[in-house]
């Protein structure tokens, strides 16, 4: 089975975090391209080795992605 899941790519230093919001997985990496690679692969892992109700009691909770705008001061 193939899911669309969210990759959330920041730089953070030297490197950057990757976090899937869906399920609460993160990694990261030395280029955007590695950070996503190795959450694509953390996520998988997680797949492989989470039971059915911790999956479940992931992707039950849910996430809204959304633009929000700010005053800057």
């Amino acid at each position: 089975m193939h899911k669309s899941l969210t990759a959330v790519i920041r730089k953070e230093g030297k490197g950057y975090s990757a976090l899937c919001p869906e399920i609460d997985v993160a990694s990261q990496g030395d280029t955007i391209e590695k950070a996503k690679s190795n959450l694509k692969e953390a996520v998988e892992l997680f797949f492989e080795c989470a039971s059915s109700s911790e999956i479940d009691d992931r992707f039950g909770q849910e996430s809204y992605v959304s633009a929000l705008e700010v005053e800057v001061v």
